[in-house]
């Protein structure tokens, strides 16, 4: 297979960005346009993650319009399943699971069927639409692409939930046999800008992942991919991330906010408040307006009690725990979506999982 890239983004120049300093955009004519087919800048970009505090307000309701377009007010729940802890050979700073991490977490092999279904069980308890089955590898070996294949049928059959897996770096061969045994989506995430990735990972590259993302593509599968946001990046990494995720018409985005984990080298990392959060959700919408987009991981932490606000630009939530660290309790999640006036989907509301217009 070729190596596939992201096309070149043309930097904003200079008197573009001066310009918009001179005369502010206007987010709900910035919403009208890209409503219209517009096609976010750089410039537009780099505007939305520096709009002016008191303007946050005014960005989240243009954004909401772009929300409401494609997703009305309906939110898709999430509910992850670690089912390979700890043991990874790669070293991303920003993991507990990696050989270079001394977080205290547990670590074990691949979870046995039981464990696999009893978590299946739970994320249709809990309203999910989707159940993310995740191992920490740099790819799955031959014994847990064969287990995989083996539950991944069964989940579907006893409980109509979409299946997302996450194994890490897949083959066109591997992706191929996802497809065949039910798998509906993969994610596996850029993470970061191209230009920035070797300064928290350097066992794999970002054309690693991107030729990973094209496997998968290929196969017929959905692209689950995102990042994370508060890893020492600029604006313009942000930015321009969001635009690679466009490119390669990535249907559902997590956009993950830091967990500064201890024994992880970055650790101690707090560069977020909770309006540049929404800044950077509201950025991913005008970016991807057709695209589901999540608030992941670290949400509790840094939105805090903003977090409702989020959903004004995304669309979905993780449900439950994340894979080392805690998330918020269930119940805290659909008191926010009903006090919002919003509704979780479920598969049977649509009579397809993860399809609006089914």
């Amino acid at each position: 297979m070729n190596p596939v890239s992201t096309p070149e983004i043309a930097p904003a120049s200079t008197a573009a960005l001066a310009d918009l300093a001179a005369n502010p955009l206007d987010w709900h004519d910035l919403a009208d346009r890209v409503l219209k087919g517009h096609a976010l800048t750089e410039a537009e970009g780099l505007a939305a993650l520096r709009c002016p505090d008191d303007q946050l307000l005014d960005l989240l309701s243009a954004a909401f319009r772009i929300r409401r377009r494609y997703w009305g007010k309906t939110v898709q729940l999430y509910f992850l399943m670690n089912a390979k802890s700890g043991l990874c050979p790669e070293d991303c700073s920003y993991c507990s699971q990696s050989k270079i991490s001394t977080a205290e977490i547990p670590r074990y092999n691949f979870l046995s069927r039981d464990k696999i279904l009893e978590g299946a069980r739970i994320a249709a308890e809990q309203q999910a639409r989707t159940y993310c089955m995740v191992i920490s590898a740099r790819g799955p070996s031959e014994r847990e692409m064969q287990a995989v294949e083996q539950l991944v049928p069964l989940i579907k059959s006893q409980y109509q939930l979409d299946v997302c897996a996450c194994l890490g770096l897949l083959t066109p061969d591997q992706a191929a046999r996802l497809k065949a045994c039910g798998v509906d989506t993969v994610n596996h995430n850029l993470n970061t800008s191209e230009s920035y990735y070797g300064e928290i990972c350097t066992t794999h590259s970002y054309q690693d992942r991107l030729d990973t993302l094209r496997a998968v593509r290929d196969a017929g599968l959905k692209i689950c991919s995102g990042g994370i946001i508060g890893m020492g990046e600029t604006d313009l990494d942000v930015v321009r991330m969001a635009f690679a995720l466009r490119d390669l018409r990535v249907e559902s985005i997590p956009l993950n906010f830091l967990n500064p984990i201890d024994g992880t080298p970055l650790a101690g990392s707090r560069h977020l408040t909770p309006r540049y959060c929404l800044k950077a959700l509201a950025l991913y919408r005008f970016a991807n307006p057709a695209s589901e987009i999540r608030i992941a991981g670290g949400r509790e932490i840094h939105l805090g009690s903003l977090q409702s606000l989020g959903l004004y630009a995304a669309n979905s939530l993780f449900v439950g725990d994340y894979l080392t660290t805690r998330g918020q309790a269930p119940a805290a999640d659909y008191k926010m979506i009903e006090e919002l006036g919003f509704e979780v989907t479920q598969c049977e509301e649509t009579g397809r999982c993860g399809d609006p217009n089914a």
